[in-house]
């Protein structure tokens, strides 16, 4: 019998707390509480240490009726592996629990694609991912998640993949079961008045639901946002699952959280529906 592929938390201890209690109480001090539940199609989260990231990250999860599916959408940062990876067997691990890679779904998408490949190592030492779980674990305790790794930014293959998850989880009758999140933090180490100009403008093409309106921007604006490419193929999928709207749930800065303002990273919650 194959022994299962169990994925062990590489950022615990350093992007959020390696105990369950202290991952807990982290968590439960971003909590909106007055919130209401949304049923969604896809969001975006960002992914910086709990620290920095972390409430606009909770305060958006707060009001999202978490699915039991979770297509999970992130960039590459560590540059190892496929240029478009996707896992399709194992376990995810957190201080959480374990979470189960689901394994009919994920092989059903890497059979439609023409991009990607079954790579595990582009997931190995990669946190863009990781970070998201025992947030959405917080809310949920029972999930399985399909996950996708972008090393690429070929915005038509993107998009190609984007359809491939979306028809897939058409035909499979999954749309009210699948959530789609794509991980990315918005501009990096630019003062705040800088990162706030160009972040609202990648912002405001997300919320129109446009991925050729964000690649333009980034690069016109040279915008150092890390996971425009999960975001694109995010949009791509949720237009064709039926996405009419959006909302921005949250935006601020690691300067709004240390106050050293002159060198900030920007932390965007996005729901669309």
């Amino acid at each position: 019998m194959e022994k299962i592929r169990v994925r062990k938390p590489v950022v615990a201890g350093q992007f959020y707390p390696s105990s369950v209690q202290g991952l807990k109480n982290q968590i439960e001090a971003f909590v909106d509480k007055k919130t209401a539940k949304r049923d969604i199609i896809a969001c975006m989260l960002p992914h910086a240490g709990y620290a920095y990231s972390g409430r606009v990250a909770v305060e958006t999860v707060s009001c999202i009726d978490i699915k039991d599916k979770v297509v999970l959408l992130g960039p590459n940062h560590t540059g190892y592996g496929a240029e478009f990876s996707i896992m399709t067997e194992g376990i995810w691990e957190t201080p959480l629990g374990q979470v189960k890679i689901d394994s009919g779904l994920s092989q059903q998408i890497l059979g439609r694609s023409e991009f990607l490949k079954d790579d595990a190592l582009s997931h190995a030492s990669e946190h863009s991912l990781e970070v998201e779980l025992p947030i959405l674990q917080y809310f949920k305790n029972s999930f399985e998640i399909v996950p996708i790794a972008f090393l690429s930014d070929d915005v038509a293959a993107l998009k190609k993949i984007g359809s491939d998850i979306a028809l897939t989880i058409k035909e499979n009758g999954l749309q009210d079961s699948t959530m789609i999140v794509a991980s990315s933090d918005m501009t990096h180490y630019e003062p705040q008045a800088d990162a706030e100009k160009k972040d609202f403008e990648a912002i405001k093409a997300i919320l129109d639901l446009d991925e050729d309106k964000l690649m333009e921007k980034i690069m016109r604006l040279n915008i150092s946002m890390c996971g425009y490419a999960p975001v694109i193929a995010m949009l791509s999928a949720a237009k064709i699952l039926g996405a009419k709207k959006s909302e921005l749930i949250k935006y601020q800065t690691s300067g709004d959280v240390t106050g050293d303002k002159s060198s900030v990273v920007g932390y965007a919650g996005i729901i669309i529906y």
